[in-house]
């Protein structure tokens, strides 16, 4: 039986997708040894131009291995996937849409295109997953925002919602298999339920409900997407204490310029809110892009000063062809953009420290991996711990109430 190795680039949506086509996967086997692989599954991610750089760069470590077979998924078959099956550097290029036919996709001897259908919904439902203690669950697909500076709806679509009966079976078997954290992901998690009638907050009540479910996550969601009927949930136990809301930025003619739906007034009053709930507040949060003048800068590096965060997923402005913001001027210098964001992660990185060292409470821990009796994971707030012991931690869940905080993360020794 031939031998396929999944190579999985970006957010949890495609660590999502490439469980699901090796749950599907029957004629073939799954290898972890890219080496011995007869065929490389690239599942990509084309959000920046970095990670198109990224995946061509594995593309070129692999190509040294000419007997092996090369597949692309994910975005970058709808941004990029034409051109590298026309250097014939892939044998075959489909959308995420084809991912439950992936037998018959491997099988094909000719290189082909299958970009698929952007309408797509999934079916399939996951009883495991491969090397993980914790389970991605994606509940909705696309996006109905247009960021001027976001290619994503043109490659996933416009949003739409998983059937809420086939996500509550598959996590009912998950649970059966031993997995207590649920993460719900998606290209826009908040607007689940929009097309169909229900809410986030209604799936997350239905979830909470299911035997074994310890602990559940959400993907990112857009400030405006908290309603009145998700502030219900956080009190709620098996809601992780940290949220990740996506800002973008904080200066509010940036925001403008970007298309973006979130006010800065009211996504302080909404942090604030969060942080006196307890809360480990991340955020998005692009720099450079076009039109961020010094000023701007310094005013959105002061109203993020006055936010209660503790985590950031932050970037360089990435021009993606297509996009209202690839036109708009004035551009804003290369190594300014990356200097304004050493400065963002580091006054972040300050403020998790900060919050740490505040917290007295105890620690929920999901122990996700382990080298040399080491063992790492984290805590309910998503704060990194490592713990050192003799015992074979690995998917336990432990409470720890001594600990020491350091700089980057927590550490205790059992």
């Amino acid at each position: 039986m031939k031998k396929v190795y999944f190579k999985t680039f970006g957010c949890r949506t495609n660590l999502y997708d490439s469980q699901v086509m090796m749950s599907s996967m029957k004629e073939f086997q799954i290898t972890e040894n890219e080496e011995e692989a007869d065929a490389i599954v690239i599942n990509s991610c084309t959000v920046t131009n970095g990670a198109d750089t990224h995946v061509r760069s594995y593309i070129s470590q692999i190509e040294k291995n000419s007997a092996v077979k090369v597949f692309l998924t994910g975005c970058g078959a709808h941004t990029k996937g034409e051109k590298l099956l026309e250097e014939k550097r892939v044998h075959g290029v489909f959308g995420q849409s084809e991912k439950e036919n992936i037998d018959a996709l491997l099988a094909q001897d000719q290189p082909f295109y299958n970009p698929g259908d952007l309408n797509h919904v999934d079916t399939s439902v996951v009883d495991d997953f491969i090397g993980k203690s914790r389970a991605f669950i994606k509940i909705q697909e696309g996006c109905n925002f247009r960021c001027s500076y976001c290619i994503i709806p043109y490659v996933r679509g416009d949003a739409r919602s998983m059937d809420e009966s086939r996500i509550l079976e598959q996590i009912s078997r998950l649970a059966l298999n031993g997995f207590g954290e649920f993460i719900l992901t998606g290209t826009n998690v908040g607007s689940y339920g929009q097309d169909t009638k229900t809410s986030l907050a209604k799936l997350m009540k239905r979830i909470s409900q299911i035997r074994g479910v310890r602990r559940i996550r959400l993907g990112s969601v857009e400030p405006i997407q908290i309603t009145d009927e998700f502030l219900e949930l956080l009190d709620e136990p098996w809601l992780e204490k940290h949220l990740h809301i996506a800002l973008q930025h904080t200066s509010p003619k940036m925001l403008k310029l970007m298309n973006r739906r979130n006010v800065y007034k009211q996504d302080k009053e909404l942090f604030e809110l969060l942080h006196s709930k307890g809360f480990a507040v991340g955020t998005d949060f692009i720099t450079g892009h076009p039109g961020e003048s010094e000023e701007l800068w310094l005013e959105a590096m002061q109203n993020a000063r006055e936010l209660p965060l503790t985590h950031l997923h932050s970037f360089t402005y990435s021009k993606r062809d297509g996009t209202p913001s690839a036109s708009m001027k004035p551009e804003v210098n290369g190594k300014i953009a990356k200097k304004r964001l050493h400065e963002i992660e580091a006054l972040i990185k300050s403020k998790n420290y900060e919050f740490r060292k505040a917290f007295k409470g105890e620690l929920e821990v999901l122990i996700e991996s382990e080298k040399d009796g080491v063992y790492h994971g984290y805590d309910q707030h998503f704060n990194k711990i490592v713990v050192k012991s003799d015992e074979d931690l690995n998917g336990n869940w432990l409470k720890i109430q001594n600990y020491e905080v350091r700089e980057d993360y927590n550490y205790a020794q059992l």
